[in-house]
């Protein structure tokens, strides 16, 4: 029986720090990620931006370049020994393109390092688990506007690189969409990714015993049915110990968006807590994927059994 089990965790960063910046999906403005830039200088780090990573591809202007150079940008700081972490530049689209084309061997052979992004960079989370069992950082990406316009995804992010101890408790302004405690391992993103994800060579076979982190941004109502009927049917969600339900941005008014979560997931009988902070909001929280942890999910909380990284 599959069941989701905890990774093992990178460790975390201390100032020098080497990070690469880079593109795995979309193109970035390069105003924006010298902002970012900026930002990480501003916490002691030695932030590099990826030879790619203001690249437009020539025909498909929603790709930062070409599949085989986002891909290259990425296995070459992973492989960099003297990059310790990689922040994803921003989201969009391109991901699933680009990571049957990652030497995943060579990767491994690398070592364990910081990953951050969210959003497409869902498909990267599955894929880190999957191939390298790397605990990876589900957190606002250096040129995202929501990161550059928010001190609270700013610290919160900081604190979970430097500090990690700081924030094994992970507060929300959330409640219970279905009240209860539960104790799993973290995992989840982007829905339609984890939808569009199910039978490729990166995905995990089940949610099974995980705490499932569920958002997404501008899709209408009757395509977050799909998506979470997909993987009702599928029996990915069979097992699962409990749901955190993000940030639901851009999809309508929230009271329709709540009816749809409570129609398709109340009925799975483990707690679910909604609208945790997490994703494509303000003030979004970083949340590591695969450590184990308690949900609380009438207080809003999560809390981790051992800081995210070591």
């Amino acid at each position: 029986m599959n069941q989701v089990v905890p990774l093992r965790r990178p460790a975390r960063l201390a100032p020098g720090a080497r990070v690469a910046v880079l593109a795995p999906s979309g193109p970035v403005p390069e105003e924006r990620l010298q902002a970012g830039l900026d930002v990480l200088r501003g916490w002691d780090l030695d932030p590099v931006a990826a030879p790619h990573v203001l690249d437009r591809h020539g025909e498909f202007g929603y790709l930062a370049g070409s599949d085989a150079d986002r891909a290259a940008d990425l296995q070459s700081a992973w492989c960099d020994p003297a990059v310790d972490a990689v922040i994803c530049a921003r989201g969009g689209y391109g991901v699933q393109r680009m990571v049957d084309l990652l030497d995943w061997d060579a990767m491994r052979a690398a070592g364990p390092k910081v990953f951050v992004g969210f959003s497409d960079i869902t498909a990267l989370h599955e894929a880190f688990a999957v191939r390298l069992g790397l605990v990876t950082l589900h957190g606002p990406m250096a040129a995202g506007l929501d990161f550059l316009k928010s001190a609270r995804a700013q610290e919160h992010l900081r604190a979970t690189l430097l500090a990690p101890e700081t924030v094994r408790t992970i507060a929300s302004d959330g409640t219970a969409l279905v009240p209860g405690r539960a104790r799993g391992v973290t995992l989840g993103g982007c829905l339609a990714l984890l939808a569009g994800d199910l039978g490729t060579p990166h995905a995990r076979p089940s949610a099974r015993g995980g705490l499932l982190c569920l958002e997404d941004v501008g899709e209408e109502t009757y395509r977050l049915d799909r998506w979470l009927t997909q993987l009702l049917r599928s029996g990915w969600l069979d097992g699962v110990s409990g749901l955190l339900l993000g940030s639901w941005a851009e999809c309508g008014p929230y009271e329709g968006v709540r009816a749809l979560l409570a129609d398709r997931l109340g009925g799975l009988g483990v707690p679910v807590a909604e609208q945790f902070g997490f994703g494509h909001c303000d003030d979004a929280l970083t949340v590591p994927f695969g450590v184990a942890a308690e949900l609380d999910a009438g207080a809003g909380t999560l809390t981790l059994d051992e800081p995210a990284l070591g």
